[in-house]
């Protein structure tokens, strides 16, 4: 089972717990507006590899990776879920911690041959860093193109698959920074019992380059990127929403500075 891979990190410090290889695969159905990889986009480019391949580059520099372990992001990693489940198998046999950086928006929890495929996936995956783009359904499909209710699902499942769970959310100017539905997204996330830790990113606008070069359209150009300052309290309203759901549910508090 080969997957297609759009590039290969050997020092990744910013994608789960540790220092960690970094796989990216090729092919997303998102089309987030601050996307900053439009080029991992199209499904049928990148190059054909291996598992095993990847695990022997891995191993190469094992020594690097004692609190870290190999984490797949995109591109979407859940469209390639086969070569996922034979990578990771591998891993697995290696004692790799397993990391997915994933949108979720693959997840059908209709689609039973799909769903069974993300049951034998789990027990080999110990991280899942999934990023909610917007709570609320309408301003995620203007944002992304694509509907949020197969991502939500998501998060219920592998919560209930006892899968850890990190959340990322990118604050974006005028955008995804409305407290009225940063509070929505902290009350959703606080009812997951595995949630690990909070990533609240500031936007940037590093990747305008890349749409020039590619000749796509950058829908946020005339965005600022968001300061750190704002990030700080519109976390502190994420968290308002996850200690309103945590204490309704009476459930412990989780890694704040995660």
């Amino acid at each position: 089972m080969q997957g297609r891979i759009h590039s290969l990190e050997s020092f990744g410090t910013v994608d789960g717990p540790g220092v960690r290889y970094v796989v990216f695969v090729q092919g997303c159905p998102m089309r987030c507006a601050y996307c900053h990889n439009p080029d991992t986009w199209e499904m049928n480019a990148g190059t054909l590899m291996e598992p095993s391949y990847i695990i022997e580059q891995y191993e190469r520099n094992k020594g690097f990776y004692t609190d870290g372990g190999i984490t797949v992001t995109g591109g979407e990693p859940l469209m390639q879920i086969d070569f996922l489940i034979e990578l990771f198998t591998l891993a697995k046999e290696k004692g790799i911690h397993t990391c997915i950086d994933t949108s979720g928006i693959a997840f059908n929890p209709n689609n039973e041959e799909y769903v069974k495929k993300v049951d034998k996936l789990l027990p080999l995956t110990n991280l899942i860093m999934l990023d909610i783009k917007h709570i609320d359904p309408e301003k995620h499909k203007e944002l992304t193109q694509q509907p949020n209710d197969g991502i939500l699902a998501f998060a219920k499942y592998i919560d209930e698959k006892g899968v850890d769970i990190w959340i990322r959310h990118v604050v974006v100017p005028g955008i995804t920074d409305d407290d009225v539905y940063l509070e929505k997204l902290g009350y959703f996330i606080g009812g997951l019992k595995n949630l690990k830790a909070l990533d609240v990113l500031p936007y940037h606008t590093m990747g305008k380059p890349k749409y020039e070069k590619l000749g796509i359209e950058y829908k946020l150009k005339d965005v600022p990127a968001m300061d750190q300052k704002t990030v700080i309290e519109k976390k502190k309203v994420i968290l308002k929403g996850i200690k309103k759901r945590r204490n309704e549910d009476g459930t412990d508090h989780f890694n704040e500075e995660g």
